[in-house]
C-alpha cells in the first residue's frame, strides 16, 4: 500500500512516524513550506530572538506520545518544566487562573454578582442549552458570564458565541464547585491546580518548533519532502501534482491540508456546503522584544488572559520565561506574544495591529514605556483556530465519510476541523492512529471519541 501524507505538521509527522515504527517503507510525506511543524512551527527573528506561533504548552493525554517526546531531546538538558502560572487580569489586578475558582479576588460587588449567579444556577435543568452562550450561563451563572467568559470568549474565537457548538468543551473549561470556590473564600486560598496543563515542558532551546524539527530529523530523509505545493489532485486516478511539475500516485492519501481546501481539489459540491458550515478565525501574533530584567510582575507567570476591551489582545504569554534561550541575552532581555484574534464578525487593522497592542500592553500596566521596546514581530495566519460552530458536526462528518470512500483522510487541527482534539498530542495522535487503523486494526479514538480520549488525563480538582 502506498501512502502519501500531505502536510508535515504534528498530524503528518505522527502517521509518518508510526509507518517508520511499523516498518511500513512505502509512504512519502510532502511538506509546501522549507520547515516542518505547521501552526507548531517556531521562527527566529534577525534580532535572535525565537517566536512560536501563538502560546503552545506540551501536555498529554497519551502515554505513547509522552514516551517518543521524552526521548526527542536529553531529558536532563534538553527541556525546561513548568508548573503553570496562568493569570488573569481584569479589574486592574492579577487574579488567577482558572477565575471561576478564584472569584473571592474580585472586587465585592462583582464577587457577590458572581456567586449569586452560581447559587442560583438550576441543579437539575434538563433543557440542553441551544449554543454557548446558554451553555455558559446555565454551567457558570450570569455573572461570571458577564464579567469574564462571554467578552473573553468572544476576544479569543472572534464569533458570537450564539453561532458556537457546547460540547466541544469537555476538560477545556473548569466546572464552578460552590464548596470549593467558598473553602477557597474563607481560607484565602489560590486554586490554580485544575487542568491537564498544570504542568508542562518546553525545549530549552528553538522554541516549539524545535519538538517537530527533532521529530522529522529521525525519520528517514528519502521519505520526506519540503517546499512540496499541491495544484493538482485526482481522487478518481488516485494522483497529486505539484506546482514544480512533479506528480505521484497513491493507494491512500492522508491530507492534513485545511479540508476546506482539500474539498475544493475533491468535491467543488461538497466544498460549497464544508464552506459554509466549517467556520474559523484568523490570528495575529505579535512579539516584543524587550530590553532590561523581566519586570518583577511578571517574573512568575507563564501568561496571562484579559476579557476587557482595554486592548485588543486575549492572551499574552511571558515567552522569556518559557526559556532563557528564547532571547539573546536574558541578563539583558525579556520577551512577551501577544496574540488577537480576527474574523468577519472582529475586524482588525493589520497596518496598525502592533501599535494597537503597544497601546494595550500600556493600557493594562504590562509594560510601563515604549522606551523598553527593542524590537517587534509580527505574524499573521488567516486558519488559527477551528471553530466548533453550530451546524459543523452535521456537515462535517458526511464530508468525512464521502473523502474515506475515496480513500482520502483528512486529519489534524485543521484536516478533522475539530477544535475539541486539536492540541499538539491530539493532532499527533491523529496521524498515529490513522495508520493503526489502516495497517494495524486499530480505533481512531481522537478523532471520533473526544471525550474519551480527554477523559484518559486526571484533569479534576479533588480536596
Amino acid at each position: 500500500m502506498k501512502i502519501i501524507i500531505l502536510g508535515g505538521g504534528p498530524t503528518g509527522l505522527g502517521a509518518a512516524w508510526r509507518l517508520a515504527e511499523l516498518g511500513h517503507e512505502s509512504w512519502s510525506l510532502y511538506e509546501k513550506n522549507d520547515f516542518w511543524g505547521g501552526l507548531s512551527a517556531s521562527f527566529q527573528d534577525d534580532k535572535g530572538f525565537w517566536w512560536d506561533i501563538g502560546g503552545h504548552v506540551l501536555f498529554s493525554h497519551y502515554s505513547y506520545f509522552d514516551q517518543i517526546i521524552e526521548n526527542l531531546f536529553d531529558l536532563d538538558n534538553g527541556w525546561e518544566l513548568h508548573k503553570r502560572e496562568a493569570w488573569i487580569w481584569m479589574q486592574n489586578r492579577f487574579i488567577p487562573y482558572p477565575l471561576q475558582n478564584n472569584i473571592h479576588q474580585l472586587p465585592k460587588e462583582i464577587y457577590w454578582e458572581c456567586l449569586q449567579g452560581i447559587i442560583e444556577l438550576k441543579k437539575h435543568d434538563e433543557v440542553k442549552p441551544a449554543h454557548f452562550e446558554e451553555w455558559i450561563a446555565k454551567t457558570f451563572g450570569t455573572g461570571l458570564a458577564k464579567w469574564f467568559l462571554n467578552p473573553y470568549n468572544f476576544k479569543v474565537w472572534a464569533y458570537p458565541l450564539k453561532k458556537m457548538a457546547w460540547s466541544w468543551v469537555g476538560e477545556r473549561v473548569a466546572p464552578v464547585d460552590l464548596k470549593d470556590i467558598l473553602h477557597d473564600a474563607v481560607f484565602a486560598e489560590k486554586s490554580d491546580l485544575w487542568g491537564p496543563n498544570a504542568t508542562f515542558r518546553f525545549p530549552r532551546h528553538g522554541g516549539t518548533g524545535a519538538i517537530w524539527r527533532a521529530m522529522a530529523g529521525k525519520l528517514p530523509s528519502r521519505n520526506l519532502h519540503l517546499n512540496k505545493q499541491l495544484s493538482e489532485l485526482d481522487p478518481e486516478k488516485h494522483k497529486i501534482t505539484f506546482t514544480d511539475g512533479s506528480s505521484q500516485e497513491y493507494d491512500v492519501l492522508l491530507s492534513t491540508i485545511p479540508l476546506t481546501q482539500l474539498l475544493d481539489y475533491t468535491n467543488p459540491e461538497l466544498a460549497a456546503l464544508g464552506k459554509s458550515a466549517l467556520c474559523c478565525s484568523g490570528t495575529h501574533i505579535v512579539g516584543m522584544g524587550l530590553t532590561g530584567r523581566t519586570a518583577d510582575k511578571l517574573a512568575d507567570k507563564c501568561w496571562l488572559y484579559f476579557p476587557e476591551d482595554n486592548c485588543p489582545f486575549y492572551r499574552v504569554t511571558v515567552f522569556s520565561n518559557y526559556s532563557p534561550n528564547n532571547v539573546p541575552d536574558i541578563a539583558k532581555q525579556w520577551s512577551l506574544m501577544c496574540e488577537v484574534s480576527e474574523s468577519p464578525y472582529k475586524k482588525v487593522d493589520s497596518k496598525n495591529v502592533v501599535d494597537d497592542v503597544i497601546k494595550g500592553l500600556l493600557n493594562t500596566g504590562i509594560i510601563e514605556s515604549r522606551g523598553n521596546i527593542s524590537h517587534t514581530w509580527h505574524h499573521y495566519i488567516k486558519k488559527g483556530y477551528p471553530t466548533p460552530s453550530l451546524g459543523r458536526d452535521e456537515a462535517l462528518f458526511p464530508v468525512l465519510d464521502n473523502l474515506e470512500k475515496k480513500n482520502i483522510y483528512s486529519r489534524g487541527r485543521f484536516g478533522a476541523w475539530r477544535y475539541e482534539v486539536g492540541n499538539m498530542d491530539h493532532s499527533f495522535m491523529q496521524g498515529v492512529e490513522s495508520v493503526n487503523a489502516l495497517l494495524a486494526a486499530g480505533e481512531e479514538l481522537t478523532l471520533w471519541y473526544p471525550q474519551i480520549v480527554n477523559n484518559l488525563h486526571p484533569s479534576g480538582r479533588k480536596r
